[in-house]
């Protein structure tokens, strides 16, 4: 016997991202809106974050509306608001008259640790039903996702937005190696990523053959060692040039103030505490060139990294925890977030490979030591084949060249 109506007809769901943008933003936004519509949802998009609920509100009507998940970032537009700041104590009233105003039911949040922890503790606290759905380039909020390698179970992590940023990283990084060999510079190559090296290690798919990351400082003592390493890698290059990967937030040694820290870019702190770093590639160039002769120039990716069209691999892997989104909704089985289970290969992206955390336990997950050879630098094979679940190895470009040296004639 057909129902007379679906189940959620009547009721509202209102979805909101916050923190950083990544491409993956949008695919997600329309993933979950069609699912909830047909679902019988009424669905609303809440503007720049948590921020949209607070004063009068800002929220917009989505069912119904074409949504373009391709193109990268929101449309429903981020902030940093947090919504426990201590500098206002009413926005959790505000929020909460708010859903009520507008008549939202279910709450879906888009984000990372902090807009999912905001979210977790509005539902222990005033029991508003939220669902959680992961983001970030970083790559750091943990999933417990399992990656097999030979058999070697390792958890690792994947996040929607950090396939397309990884892939990203890694055509760009293979674009450099064309100036770096035209003046036999070394590149030093700045990729966001805050305190984890995940998105740092893409660049070894683009052909970087060093890379620095925040989980192993740069000490006084290892430093003299990475200088040595360069010019090994350096000279032992037929072309001699070199193309080296730093995390923005690789904690390096200064010899004025004789500590190891990161760069920042500003004093300032966003609502959260986070402060903006920026700079260490600059910092770490200028060292290279003054303590092996070598000229080295600094390379900032920035936001590029976060730029740009979704990939096909984030698109389907939104769709996968969209639909585990459904189940949490079905069994309102609320304070939850889906992650994929065991890392997957496109085709195997399906919901029968995902679970869901409570989002009291997301927390951040450093990249393990078991993906990196702090000896050496650089990334292992372990984590080449994390990433070659999505990356492919960019087509390196290559001029292969011996021209003969001509002699004077006299």
């Amino acid at each position: 016997m057909a129902l007379l109506k679906r189940p959620y007809e009547g009721k509202t769901l209102a979805i909101l991202t916050g923190g950083g943008d990544t491409a993956a933003l949008n695919a997600s936004i329309e993933g979950i809106k069609s699912r909830a519509s047909a679902l019988g949802f009424r669905v609303y998009g809440i503007r720049r974050g948590w921020k949209g609920l607070l004063g009068d509100g800002d929220v917009v009507d989505l069912t119904n509306q074409p949504y373009d998940g391709v193109y990268g970032g929101t449309a429903l537009k981020s902030s940093r608001t947090n919504p426990f700041s201590g500098s206002d104590p009413s926005r959790i009233e505000q929020i909460i008259k708010n859903l009520k105003r507008y008549g939202i039911d279910v709450l879906v949040t888009i984000g990372g640790d902090d807009t999912n922890g905001a979210a977790k503790r509005l539902y222990e606290m005033e029991g508003i039903p939220v669902i959680g759905f992961p983001k970030t380039i970083d790559n750091d909020l943990k999933t417990k996702t399992i990656h097999n390698y030979n058999g070697e179970l390792i958890e690792a992590v994947l996040c929607p937005g950090f396939p397309s940023a990884a892939k990203g990283v890694a055509e760009f990084v293979t674009r450099l190696a064309t100036t770096a060999e035209s003046h036999s510079r070394i590149m030093v190559i700045e990729i966001m990523g805050r305190d984890a090296g995940w998105l740092t290690g893409a660049a070894v798919m683009g052909g970087a053959q060093i890379c620095l990351i925040p989980e192993f400082p740069i000490t006084k003592e290892r430093k003299q060692a990475f200088f040595e390493k360069v010019k090994e890698v350096y000279y032992k290059s037929k072309k001699q040039y070199l193309l080296l990967a730093v995390a923005e937030g690789v904690r390096w040694y200064d010899e004025k103030t004789g500590k190891v820290d990161v760069v920042y870019a500003s004093s300032e702190v966003d609502e959260y505490g986070h402060p903006r770093f920026g700079g260490v590639s600059g910092v770490i160039a200028s060292e290279i060139t003054k303590a092996t002769g070598i000229d080295a120039r600094a390379q900032n990716l920035g936001y590029l990294a976060r730029s740009g069209d979704c990939r096909n691999y984030d698109r389907r892997l939104v769709s996968a925890l969209a639909d585990k989104v459904v189940d949490l909704m079905i069994r309102e089985d609320y304070g939850k977030m889906p992650v994929l289970s065991k890392l997957s290969t496109y085709q195997e992206l399906e919901v029968y490979n995902t679970d869901t955390l409570d989002m009291g336990n997301i927390g951040n997950q450093s990249l393990p030591e078991i993906y990196y050879d702090p000896e050496d630098f650089q990334f292992n094979e372990r984590y080449v084949d994390f990433l070659s679940y999505f990356i492919d190895k960019p087509k390196q470009i290559r001029f292969d060249h011996n021209f003969p040296k001509v002699k004077p004639l006299f």
